[in-house]
């Protein structure tokens, strides 16, 4: 019993070093909240199957192959099947053949809690992501970024051809669908620690199309809708105040609509001194002075503490080290003194998901980079 004990607790620490390897990565904690949080998600003999997946998808044939000489077919496809119900792993068709992956802790694992998560969870989950020198530099070392900033319809400018990708009418227009809602889980659990969203009391916010809806609709965690009835969401999360965070792909598959005081990609971006140097956006805010009134209405509307009210007049100001380029500032400005302008170096996102992950893999810095990134983000908090 003790050496089954042993070699369960040894396949944890394994799959957590797999884990870190990935594009986004899994680093490890001394607090041990890395090891329970994975134990929350995988038993032992999903957690060694999980170690012959990457996150590219492979069909299930070759799998089998692969743990051969840990599990018979059978097993193998129930234990996928269960890693997947759990939203431990990912999961997608191609030409009819079922593929599987692992999935990051963010976006994926967490979120694949689909608006539901226990409270066990959780409070795993936040004992991992307080501590900023493992979840933290890694997150903040990702290049490029998972997900991007997309402006709201109503603050781009007449004059602007804006490209698709950073449109989200053309993103769902161009989506072959499926499309389905889901509860937002970042504003579900801390309504659950007592914390309600003060944006917004709607939890459907959360839109997945194409591979990713197909994947939660496996799991029957979600409601399907139209593609009028995504934009129509879209359209409240817009005047609820919500940004607009895709996947930083060409055609992304998912768009979360978050708010500052629930959203964890939020409340990172409100932590970090300069949060533009993390994120992907091609837009930035600017104001008028001599049109601004002075009211404070987009220093309330911004979620990342870009905006302040400054000088003897009090008139608005943008840091544009802290802008992600949301818009959400712009429609409401009562005196029209807000615009949004398209930054002189456009980036263009990756074309898919895969395509993301080869260039974050590509650009994935060691230990020693992270560290150096943390504290390069810890001297400029302190200027």
């Amino acid at each position: 019993m003790t050496d089954r004990m042993t070699s369960d607790e040894s396949i944890y620490r394994i799959l957590q070093q797999h884990l870190d390897e990935q594009a986004i990565g899994f680093p490890s904690t001394w607090s041990g909240a890395d090891i329970r949080l994975l134990k929350r998600l995988f038993t032992p003999d999903e957690a060694k199957l999980a170690l012959h997946l990457t996150y590219k998808p492979s069909p299930t044939e070759q799998i089998m192959e692969r743990a051969a000489a840990d599990f018979f077919s059978a097993q193998t496809a129930s234990l996928l099947d269960s890693m997947f119900t759990k939203g431990a792993i990912g999961w997608k068709e191609k030409n009819g053949i079922s593929h599987w992956y692992v999935l990051p802790l963010v976006v994926g694992m967490y979120e694949c809690q689909d608006g539901n998560p226990s409270p066990e969870f959780l409070a795993d989950a936040d004992a991992y992501f307080s501590k900023v020198l493992s979840f933290g530099r890694s997150f903040v070392s990702v290049k490029p970024s998972q997900m991007r900033t997309i402006p709201i319809n109503k603050s781009i400018p007449v004059e602007h051809h804006v490209a698709t990708y950073d449109q989200v009418r053309s993103i769902v227009q161009n989506s072959p669908g499926p499309f389905v809602v889901l509860p937002c889980i970042c504003r579900r659990s801390e309504a659950m620690k007592g914390r309600p969203c003060k944006k917004t009391s709607r939890e459907e916010t959360c839109l997945a199309f194409g591979d990713m809806a197909k994947m939660v609709l496996r799991r029957k965690h979600c409601r399907e809708v139209t593609r009028d009835e995504v934009l129509a969401i879209i359209q409240r999360n817009e005047e609820d105040g919500l940004v607009l965070q895709p996947a930083n792909t060409r055609q992304p598959e998912f768009i979360c609509s978050c708010c500052g005081c629930c959203c964890g990609m939020l409340s990172y971006q409100k932590f970090l001194p300069h949060p533009v140097d993390f994120w992907s956006s091609n837009y930035q805010a600017e104001v008028s002075s001599a049109a601004c009134v002075h009211c404070g209405t987009c220093v309330s509307r911004c979620q990342v503490n870009a905006i302040t009210l400054t000088g003897p007049s009090g008139e608005a100001q943008v840091n544009l080290s802290r802008c992600i380029g949301c818009g959400l500032c712009v429609p409401t400005c009562p005196s029209k003194a807000v615009r949004l302008n398209k930054k002189a170096s456009e980036t263009a996102p990756p074309k898919d998901e895969e395509a993301l992950n080869d260039e974050i893999i590509a650009n994935k810095k060691g230990t020693i980079g992270q560290l150096t990134m943390v504290l390069k983000v810890a001297l400029k908090m302190k200027q």
